[in-house]
């Protein structure tokens, strides 16, 4: 079903982790292709399951997608890009330099920033290039949750500003050739993202109040970038069939009062709405069936079977957090898909580690971060507080010329100064304060919401090349950033917390996660399984369906894990804990 019929070439699907925007990207680009148009399907979530979604092995290169004609899908990958990057600007020096000269600018291209700007050149040439994409009618792009795609669609003024300023001829990736070939990509990708006639940007949300004011402020940032053509889906519209069921109607006035507090700008966008619905979401068929009213029939008035029955040796919310407790301090990371509840769960472990009687530090590492709206007044003995990208990316730069001052001549300090004006500077100050506030749980416990999967990764990923940054820019490396690898592999000092929903998609990201921490040397303390049906008496026919689908995820969680916790639907963590402990 072609449900967001559009003339624009280029289509942006964004909003809050977990609202659907794989689904409605998948299915606005194989409603395109049904029309006969050929259409390029592409991810930049660093943590994409649309291989899942579409049921088909994806790479960095366009694949044809078999039972839809006209539909390619890539997903692009940050780690082979910056492998490439990095061969493209040192590959022309390896016969002309000395080894050791072609060595430091491979050196200088080991870091995070080099997969930022690689990850970033390939998208610009989907937007930027017409010859990369002159073979289809539209590119619609699933994008990442809406931290991450704010900074990647900042990223083309980012970039092409600095290269505009920048006169010394070298940054924080090695010397600027390779960059100022890419001049006009970048100039030609930020003229497109701002052509009304050329991109649409698709906010995506569910009728929920965090999930609408994320949307608003996305709408906003993005509309002062000169992004303005812009609509909006509902996803997930819910309205009870079965008026004797209280966790359907519970459902629907939750919906029904977040529409009506919906911020006015955001209610001005053409919106299309989709329903919930009782199937699965994977698989083409079903994406042709997203916005249809599709819904089971109750089988005869028979009694469904029991979803919880046979499932044994879930912790309660309260059993995991006495778990917790035990060690007196250290850290707690949530970490999981974006829209799994990971902020909810960290404020509601915080909280009630501070009403026992801890000393507790609860911040997020998520560029959307929104925990000090979530914990509702003063709690004794909880400090709350956001690593802020911009406030640290100060900071660091003062801090770098403070050092150096010394040491510079006046052309030497300014091309310092230049260098920190890269927009890579951010993504080294936020890891530093990542470092700082882990070293926090000595003192106590330090309990982060980390953002959605894919920045989060990439942050961990960025120690050992952060060890050489810091290293070349003060000569010294600060005890926290030392220790925080042994830190974080210190189960007795960190505790990982995977977090997911019943369903295909977060289990599956989740289980990859818990594959990519081991590589890193850390093993997760133990899985939630967050907002199940599973506890709970429904009978309105997608509630009950939805619930039934349940109890094979949850099942699948119990192999992976050694503690699972689970948490009802309709009641916040922190209301659970609180009702536990006044019982």
């Amino acid at each position: 079903m072609d449900f967001l019929p559009t003339t624009e070439r280029h289509l942006f699907f964004t909003g809050k982790g977990g609202v659907g925007k794989t689904s409605a990207a998948c299915a606005t680009a194989i409603g395109l292709a049904d029309r006969g148009l050929r259409v390029l399907l592409v991810s930049t979530d660093p943590a994409s399951n649309l291989d899942e979604v579409l049921g088909v092995a994806l790479s960095p290169q366009p694949t044809a997608i078999p039972s839809v004609p006209g539909l390619f899908a890539l997903n692009l990958d940050p780690e082979s890009a910056a492998r490439a990057y990095r061969e493209r600007v040192v590959g022309p020096y390896r016969d002309v330099l000395p080894q050791a000269a072609v060595a430091s600018i491979e050196e200088q291209l080991s870091g995070a920033c080099t997969v930022e700007i690689a990850a970033f050149d390939e998208f610009s040439k989907l937007l930027g290039d017409p010859a990369t994409t002159a073979g289809f009618d539209h590119v619609v792009f699933d994008t990442a949750p809406t931290g991450h795609t704010l900074r990647l669609l900042e990223l083309p003024a980012a970039w092409s500003g600095f290269l505009d300023s920048n006169i010394g001829g070298t940054s924080c990736l090695g010397p600027l050739a390779g960059l100022n070939a890419q001049r006009d990509l970048y100039r030609a990708a930020l003229a497109a993202l701002g052509d009304p006639t050329a991109t649409l940007l698709v906010l995506v949300s569910r009728p929920e109040r965090t999930a609408l004011e994320e949307a608003e402020r996305t709408r906003a940032e993005l509309a002062a970038l000169g992004i303005a053509n812009q609509c909006l889906i509902l996803n997930g519209m819910f309205a009870a069939r079965n008026g004797s069921d209280p966790v359907a109607r519970a459902l629907e006035a939750r919906g029904r009062q977040a529409l009506e507090e919906m911020p006015l700008a955001l209610k001005a966008l053409p919106c299309t709405e989709i329903p919930l619905v009782a199937f699965e979401l994977v698989g083409i068929e079903a994406l042709r069936g997203l916005g249809e009213n599709a819904t089971p029939a109750v089988s005869g008035g028979k009694a469904e079977p029991d979803a919880a029955a046979g499932i044994d040796g879930l912790l309660s919310l309260d059993a995991l957090v006495t778990d917790l407790a035990g060690s007196g301090h250290g850290v707690i990371m949530a970490m999981g898909k974006g829209g799994v509840g990971k902020t909810t769960l960290a404020v509601a472990i915080a909280t009630e580690l501070a009403r026992r009687g801890h000393r507790v530090h609860l911040t997020t590492t998520d560029p959307a971060a929104h925990v000090e709206a979530t914990v509702e007044g003063g709690v004794p003995g909880l400090r709350v507080s956001r690593i802020d990208p911009e406030a640290e990316t100060r900071a660091y730069s003062d801090e770098v010329l403070r050092t150096a001052a010394g040491s510079l001549d006046t052309k030497g300090r300014a091309l310092l100064e230049e260098d920190l004006r890269s927009p890579c500077t951010e993504e080294i100050a936020v890891f530093r304060a990542f470092a700082h506030t882990v070293a926090g749980g000595t003192d106590g416990f330090v309990v982060i919401d980390t953002a959605p999967t894919g920045h989060t990764l990439l942050l961990l990923d960025a120690a050992q090349a952060y060890h050489r940054e810091v290293a070349r820019s003060l000569n010294d490396i600060p005890a926290a950033v030392r220790e925080l690898l042994p830190r974080l592999r210190d189960p007795e000092f960190t505790r990982a917390l995977l977090v997911t929903l019943p369903e295909a998609t977060p289990v599956h990201e989740a289980a990859q996660l818990q594959r990519d921490l081991a590589r890193a040397g850390i093993t997760p303390f133990a899985w939630v399984v967050n907002q199940s049906l599973t506890p709970l008496t429904v009978h309105d026919p997608v509630l009950a369906s939805r619930r039934r689908r349940e109890r094979r995820y949850i099942q699948e969680v119990q192999g992976l894990a050694a503690r699972v916790a689970l948490t009802p639907w309709g009641e916040s963590p922190v209301q659970s804990l609180l009702a536990m402990a006044t019982a």
